[in-house]
């Protein structure tokens, strides 16, 4: 098939008119199709939904000498943080162990940079004139959200095949109001990038001229491979350590999409100075997370090793729902010219361009057909993408049955806005 770009305009009028066509089709379906989050479906939840018969035993409430149900034990049960620190390969010390979403922790940290200050921050940073920070885009809107909502000034930073663009992550952390970066090291969401040795390097031995620059180092994916072995990745706390910067990163991590997304654990990781002071300022805010919830999960997850095994098993069910997505797009779209995407071995997005100027218009005519799919633009800071080009798809909720009608619509979508774009 000729790429769009290069057909005579009666080509294109006449391919139009045949797409248009299929996508009426599509609608008369009256489809109801969500690919908009990163959702576990429901084979997945099936897989560990035994984890509930774990605690049947009085013996089963005891860890370490410590009764679970009761209070106590702010910063997690010491077995709990065994198996974080195992997993991210840093030391149990330095985990904190919350509950079932890290995005918690991850927003409580910033509130409390803006209420009490970091570290080493001279005053609060609510008390600072500007507070900048840095968004790795495409990026997880979460993120973003959770530093807008605080009135900061998001500075996007290109992403490349290795990561953030270091240099120019470099330049900008000369200024003094930038106080810190997200970042979803392994399996970036939504290109899946595993952030490469040298990018590593270059991040933890950053010198920021903020005293308090703040490193949310969001290790999502860190065992989610759902294609090949898995990979290793270096603990970023030990990197930063290295280069006098141990106080400069927290680290988070959850089983979210290991056991069950309503119903997990979760973690951030620090220096041993940061954690005294966070145990300070979380002391007044609560007793402690659900320690009943961390017991059944080291008694259900056990150590690493077992937890591998297990994402092996969601990777039997993951892994046909992203190949059949990545398949039908390198068929239908690919020799067209009007996309590119990233073909990823884990995490749980495929990140798609299509054709500057085009994702808006694709996202409404897949909501018109009966396909909900992320908002285009949500991965770019204040959810506006400067070429109206990435789109988000989340493959991991539907079935494969209903994933293949989902991707048929797509890629309509992305056919018919391409030849508005180029003139029909």
């Amino acid at each position: 098939m000729t790429a769009y770009p290069q057909m005579t305009a009666a080509e294109r009028t006449a391919e139009y008119a045949c797409v248009q066509q299929k996508f009426e089709e599509l609608k008369a379906r009256n489809l109801k199709l969500n690919m908009a989050r990163g959702k576990p479906g429901k084979a997945q939840l099936d897989l560990v939904s035994d984890i509930f018969g774990f605690m049947n035993k009085p013996e089963d409430y005891v860890s370490d000498g410590i009764d679970v149900r009761n209070y106590g034990d702010l910063s997690g049960l010491p077995a709990a943080k065994r198996l974080f620190a195992e997993i991210l390969g840093c030391q149990p010390e330095q985990v904190f162990v919350g509950g079932n979403a890290s995005l918690q922790l991850m927003y409580d940290t910033i509130s409390k940079a803006c209420t009490h200050g970091m570290l080493h921050s001279p005053r609060p940073w609510c008390k600072e004139p500007v507070v900048k920070f840095l968004c790795p885009s495409p990026g997880y809107d979460r993120h973003f959200k959770v530093t807008e909502s605080f009135g900061f000034q998001l500075v996007t930073i290109p992403m490349t095949d290795e990561g953030p663009d270091m240099d120019a992550v470099e330049k900008a952390i000369q200024d003094p109001c930038v106080k810190g970066m997200w970042n979803v090291p392994k399996y970036s969401n939504p290109d899946g990038i595993i952030y490469s040795a040298e990018t590593i390097r270059r991040i933890a031995a950053m010198k920021p001229a903020a005293p308090d620059f703040l490193l949310m180092w969001d290790n999502a994916y860190c065992i989610h491979e759902f294609e090949g072995d898995y990979v290793e990745f270096p603990d970023i706390l030990s990197e930063c350590a290295k280069y006098g910067n141990e106080d400069m990163v927290f680290e988070f991590a959850s089983t979210s999409k290991v056991t069950l997304p309503g119903g997990g654990i979760s973690c951030f990781a620090c220096s041993e100075a940061n954690m005294a002071y966070m145990e300070k300022l979380l002391t007044v805010q609560i007793i402690s997370f659900d320690k009943v919830n961390q017991q059944r999960h080291v008694l259900y997850l056990k150590n690493k090793a077992h937890a591998l095994e297990l994402m092996k098993r969601h990777a039997a069910v993951l892994g046909p729902k992203f190949r059949a997505v990545v398949d039908v797009l390198e068929r239908e779209i690919a020799p067209l010219g009007i996309a590119r995407w990233q073909r990823p071995k884990g995490g749980y997005f495929v990140s798609l361009y299509a054709m500057p100027g085009t994702a808006k218009r694709t996202w409404e005519l897949c909501k018109e057909a009966g396909v909900t799919l992320t908002n285009a633009g949500a991965t770019y800071p204040y959810g506006k993408d400067p070429e109206d080009s990435n789109i988000r798809i989340a493959p991991s909720l539907p079935p494969v049955e209903e994933l293949e009608q989902a991707i048929e619509v797509l890629c309509t979508c992305l056919k018919l806005s391409a030849l508005e774009v180029l003139g029909v």
